[in-house]
């Protein structure tokens, strides 16, 4: 399959006009194959224009046909073979295992939608009977939750597949009944138009209409806040910097009708030893943190930023453990040259502020853009005085908070901003401390994992990937997981609505089977 540097607009494709780019290869830092066209402001109100015109077709398909056309889009990103993976490769820097596993991923979040969207339990049908003989009478009420409407999806530059053109915002976006519009991210341009041609194909298969998915190609200032600012797009998934999705949760803000941005940003994962823990196993700990931390090179939104632990002997052990493996990682290719310079430049930065001691870092790496993973220290008091030290670093860079005591801890954890995760490490001893910071991490995190490592978010229906800002931009809602769903959906109230015009999930007869709320009771279909 040819790549090409077109946008895709519905069924059509073409070469943008405002100027071209090419993707990176960040191995050898040069150019690649074929220019890609930028889109331009009427390239956007084509694209919107084509799923506005499809919308109430789309989202009035049964659960069965948005089911079909989801594994649909599974099969053909699967079809498109090894080529999708030489190129994400070429324009990454991952492993090639590393993205075979990440289209599985994929592939799977589609998959857990289509059954998601024929379980029909993200509906939330619920009937209450008129009460006539009540005083006052009650009429009959019936509710079920629709799609908001087109939605704008930003791709992610870390996850090609998984958090880009088909990932997770676009596949419960597809689900709800929403037609979707990608900017398709520049770290990875030919993977995301191989992508991108999957869905149209997909579109086509399933006798769609063609505005269901478009993908631009363009300047984020120009291209992606024209996107969030058109009337057209009801609501905006994005996974990037904080920069970036605090820009669009302002334009989001400021239109006649602000819509919801649904934005994961900043995180920097606090792992907490507890010293029966790190007693028991320093060893253990030390070297699966190593690897969580250098896993595609320390680029993952989970990866362990930060360890907090009480200063003592175990503490140390645990240091030399982790010094030790982190001395034997080879540097390994970033995603940009970008990232690879914001990296360098975060690092740099780190090792400048008073207080803070370099403990230590891996080896240099070959390729042009290779991060040197980097593991530094510095006191409780210090972290606490020091806003700086909070800054994530997007890579492989870890800093350990030494505590006096379990204050200290505590303290620690209040001062955090909101996290996707908290880690423990504790053993039935610890369990007495951990007590005391369990409610502080419950409202600083989205997830909270014990004696593991926050790299890695399972795809299924408890996951949740979001927290409190600036983790995300909305505490209440999740990126992963069955029910990512619910950004994409409100509700609607039919009051003493007609049976000929109620729509199916909310008829007597329940024709597609659903799950339902009837007069305060679940009822399962029979």
């Amino acid at each position: 399959m040819q790549i090409q540097g077109n946008l895709i607009i519905g069924q059509q494709e073409k070469f943008g006009s405002e100027g071209h780019i090419k993707a990176i290869n960040p191995a050898t830092n040069t150019e690649m194959e074929p220019a890609f066209g930028l889109a331009n402001l009427h390239d956007v109100e084509q694209a919107c224009a084509l799923a506005q015109a499809a919308f109430d077709t789309y989202r009035a398909t049964t659960p069965e046909q948005r089911a079909q056309f989801l594994e649909t889009i599974a099969d053909e990103i699967l079809a498109i073979g090894n080529v999708l993976i030489e190129r994400a490769h070429s324009e990454t820097g991952l492993p090639v295992a590393r993205l075979e596993g990440e289209r599985g991923r994929t592939m799977n979040q589609l998959r857990l939608f289509a059954k998601v969207v024929r379980d029909g339990h993200y509906l939330n049908a619920t009937l209450d009977a008129a009460l006539p003989e009540r005083t006052p009478p009650r009429p009959d009420l019936r509710m079920r939750k629709l799609a908001v409407g087109p939605v704008a999806v930003f791709g992610a530059s870390n996850f090609p597949l998984a958090f880009s053109v088909a990932g997770g915002d676009t596949a419960s976006a597809l689900a709800a009944g929403c037609p979707v519009i990608v900017k398709a991210h520049s770290a990875h341009l030919g993977t995301s138009e191989l992508v991108g041609r999957a869905v149209q194909k997909a579109v086509a298969r399933c006798n769609l209409p063609e505005g269901v998915f478009s993908m631009l190609v363009g300047d984020g200032r120009q291209i992606g806040q024209s996107l969030v600012s058109h009337p057209v797009i009801k609501a905006v998934g994005f996974t990037g910097s904080r920069q970036g999705g605090v820009a669009l949760m302002r334009t989001a803000a400021q239109r006649k009708e602000p819509i919801p941005v649904y934005a994961e940003m900043s995180s920097i994962n606090p792992v907490f030893l507890m010293p029966a823990a790190l007693a028991e196993k320093s060893v253990g700990i030390a070297q699966a943190f190593v690897e969580s931390l250098t896993l595609g090179s320390g680029q993952f939104c989970t990866n362990p930023g930060m360890v907090v632990a009480l200063e003592s002997p175990e503490l140390q052990s645990f240091i030399s453990a982790a010094s030790t493996a982190l001395a034997a990682k080879p540097g390994s290719t970033m995603l940009t040259p970008g990232i690879h310079q914001a990296y360098v430049s975060g690092t740099q930065r780190l090792s400048e502020i008073e207080g803070v001691t370099m403990l230590a870092q891996g080896q240099v790496g070959a390729s042009a853009c290779a991060a040197q993973a980097k593991l530094s220290s510095c006191t409780a008091q210090h972290f606490l005085a020091t806003p700086a030290l909070e800054d994530e670093i997007f890579g492989p860079s870890s800093l350990i908070i030494r505590c006096e005591n379990m204050q200290e801890v505590q303290a620690v954890a209040e001062h955090l901003e909101g996290q996707l995760t908290a880690t423990v490490h504790a053993v039935a001893a610890d369990y007495a401390l951990v007590k005391n910071l369990l409610p502080v991490l419950e409202r600083k995190a989205g997830r909270i994992l014990f004696n593991g490592f926050p790299t890695g978010v399972e795809v299924a229906h408890a996951m949740v990937h979001g927290g409190p800002f600036p983790s995300t931009s909305d505490s209440r809602s999740t990126s992963v997981g069955a029910t990512a769903i619910d950004r994409f959906v409100r509700p609607v109230c039919y009051q003493a609505v007609p049976a000929d015009l109620l729509p199916p999930a909310l008829r007597d007869d329940n024709p597609w089977a659903l799950p339902r709320i009837v007069d305060g009771e679940l009822k399962l279909a029979v």
